[in-house]
């Protein structure tokens, strides 16, 4: 844990990336805490007014300015940080549990199991991710559960193709071979020996596609197939804002930049983990 961290120091990407993490993550869970303006409610007394930093701590003030329905950006910023974090962290966890089981029992069992599974993953590579999701979210439905089940399908394939590709070169090692000539079945083998093996490729996919599925998610927000009103939702403040772009530019300039912010944080911290992990890349 120590080397890690002092690794992490000597990396600026890696400690800028994690640090700006950190920090989102700190503000969107302490979000009830901070006293901050209804993110719901509006004023219609006060919508469209522009960012100020005067009396910036005085009871009503609007730092980052109102929306078309008077309601302060600050907050649905920050609200919308806990929706869309959330969102994206349910959604690689389940993309993560999907394709690394499918992944190790593909490369475990090999044969017609592997063949079947590694074409769906064809299928599915093969076909516009976005245009994918799209489909099954206008089928099922837009709610908050249909999005991190459509976010989390699109997502298992990555790891699917990288744990297979790990397994087949693990299940001819001497430790997997004397488990099994200790007489341990294949599901203890697979659970006891090969998932912790597979586990840092995935924790580093894991981060690449959470930057992924943050940038999908406001998408389908966008276009309306995400996260429904009145709940804040970064996408969703895009598109109520994309009218209002020349007339009132910081209605879609700031929860912008808290995508941007957030997806050059993950990416950052992403690649300095494989670099990390990776021993040719730390030599």
């Amino acid at each position: 844990m120590m080397s890690f961290l002092r690794a992490l120091l000597r990396s600026k990407g890696g400690l800028i990336g994690a640090i700006i993490l950190l920090v989102l993550v700190a503000v969107a869970i302490g979000a009830p805490l901070l006293d901050l303006s209804n993110p719901i409610r509006g004023d219609l007394r006060a919508r469209l007014v522009g960012p100020t930093w005067e009396g910036l701590f005085a009871p009503g003030a609007h730092p980052f300015g109102t929306d078309p329905n008077g309601r302060d950006i600050l907050a649905r910023v920050i609200y919308g940080a806990r929706i869309s974090l959330s969102i994206a962290l349910a959604a690689v966890l389940l993309g993560a549990l999907i394709g690394v089981t499918l992944g190790i029992v593909a490369g475990f069992t090999g044969g017609w199991v592997d063949a079947i599974l590694m074409r769906l993953v064809d299928m599915q590579l093969a076909f516009p991710l976005v245009l994918f999701a799209l489909l099954v979210v206008a089928a099922l439905g837009p709610s908050l559960t249909n999005l991190i089940i459509v976010l989390g399908i699109t997502s298992w394939t990555q790891y699917a193709r990288i744990v297979r590709g790990q397994v087949l070169a693990l299940r001819e090692r001497e430790f997997v071979l004397s488990a099994r000539a200790a007489g341990a079945g294949s599901l203890r083998i697979m659970a006891r020996h090969i998932l912790p093996n597979v586990m840092t490729p995935v924790l580093v996919v894991g981060t690449l596609e959470l930057a992924r599925i943050i940038v999908m998610d406001a998408a389908l927000s966008f276009l309306g197939l995400g996260v429904q009103p009145p709940t804040p939702s970064w996408g969703r403040m895009l598109a109520d804002g994309r009218v209002y772009i020349t007339s009132a530019w910081w209605v879609v300039t700031f929860p912008g930049l808290a995508i941007a912010l957030t997806v050059l944080s993950v990416n950052l911290l992403g690649d300095w983990l494989r670099d990390y992990f990776d021993p040719k890349a730390r030599q």
